[in-house]
């Protein structure tokens, strides 16, 4: 039930996910408060599933939005949504496929065509994060990530007569839809006060990405950038009369 309960929550989510982006840019300095800062995150990460043959990155972008809340002090909590995020590995070995019970493809002929095979999956993500901000503009972030799969796919990419050729074989059925662990993250605010942030993170899941191989988890290195929306805004001179 309670699985239901967190595919029904993460659907809500995301089919309003885009109209929030958009409410994002339109209200931004109206979500800006004291304690309370908003505003949107993207960059780059690279996936890996342990368990696999494979050790080579999948390099792909995310983005998103976030919150951070003040709690006391210096302490925050830092939560919000990649709408779009990818996890995943690259050049999966034929021992890797078999255990899919991927595709292997071939010409007319039958014989095996040259080609690069990769897993990618499409994933809502949630952080939730406790944040703790140093007076030097650094800060250290830990706590859990929650992910919902909502789409899923071996990719063959390959060169067929000089045209690059991408074929997917699609397998959301084989994968556990929710994933869930433990993200660690250190960031620097570029400029003093409402300015942007870059950060880096690390996640790695405790959940088994594929229903019937057992071990294979998700992990990612993240690299983002946090821009707040709408704040750091001037307060307007009042005119003397």
């Amino acid at each position: 039930m309670r699985k239901y309960l967190l595919i029904t929550f993460f659907v809500a989510i995301a089919g309003i996910a885009q109209s929030q982006i958009l409410i994002t840019l339109l209200l931004g300095d109206k979500l800006n408060q004291p304690g309370l800062e908003f505003g949107l995150e993207g960059g780059a990460n690279w996936s890996q599933i342990a368990g696999l043959d494979s050790k080579d990155f999948l390099t792909t972008f995310n983005m998103g939005f976030y919150f951070d809340i003040r709690l006391k002090n210096q302490l925050s909590l830092y939560t919000g949504l990649l709408v779009k995020a990818n996890l995943g590995t690259d050049k999966l070995s034929d021992n890797d496929l078999t255990k899919m019970n991927a595709y292997f493809y071939k010409d007319q002929t039958g014989t095996r065509l040259v080609g690069d095979y990769r897993h990618r999956m499409n994933y809502f993500l949630v952080p939730i994060m406790l944040k703790y901000k140093f007076k030097n503009q650094i800060h250290i972030a830990a706590g859990p990530q929650l992910g919902l799969m909502y789409k899923s796919w071996i990719e063959f990419n390959s060169d067929i007569d000089g045209h690059d050729a991408t074929i997917k074989d699609y397998n959301r059925e084989d994968i556990n839809k929710i994933d869930a662990g433990i993200a660690l993250g250190l960031g620097y605010r570029l400029f003093k006060g409402a300015g942007w942030t870059i950060s880096a993170k690390y996640y790695y899941g405790f959940v088994d990405v594929y229903k019937n191989i057992s071990g294979t988890k998700n992990s990612s290195i993240f690299m983002e950038l946090c821009i707040p929306v709408g704040a750091g805004k001037k307060a307007p001179k009042k005119e003397v009369k």
